[in-house]
């Protein structure tokens, strides 16, 4: 018989594992030390900005060149596109 926390374990390591191959994240600190948001890169290149509470405050395209802005209640106010010199 096996123990279902054992199992339960073994999928959450196998789920961050196969994140990590897919995903790049960082976290982002202040001058004190403290974490003040996290940075989350997906595997097509998009990158999700987050607050400190783990609030999505900005999302930027692959390219870079498209940011789309957030208020604290989730609701998009905003986006900037830059246009690369060429």
């Amino acid at each position: 018989m096996t123990n279902p926390t054992t199992i339960l374990l073994a999928l959450l390591a196998l789920a961050m594992l196969t994140g990590a191959a897919s995903a790049q994240q960082r976290t982002i600190y202040g001058s004190s030390g403290k974490v003040v948001g996290r940075a989350s890169t997906d595997s097509g290149g998009a990158t999700t900005n987050y607050d400190a509470r783990g609030k999505v405050i900005s999302r930027e395209s692959a390219t870079g060149n498209t940011t789309t802005i957030y208020d604290a209640g989730g609701r998009n106010v905003g986006r900037y596109t830059t246009n690369p010199q060429r």
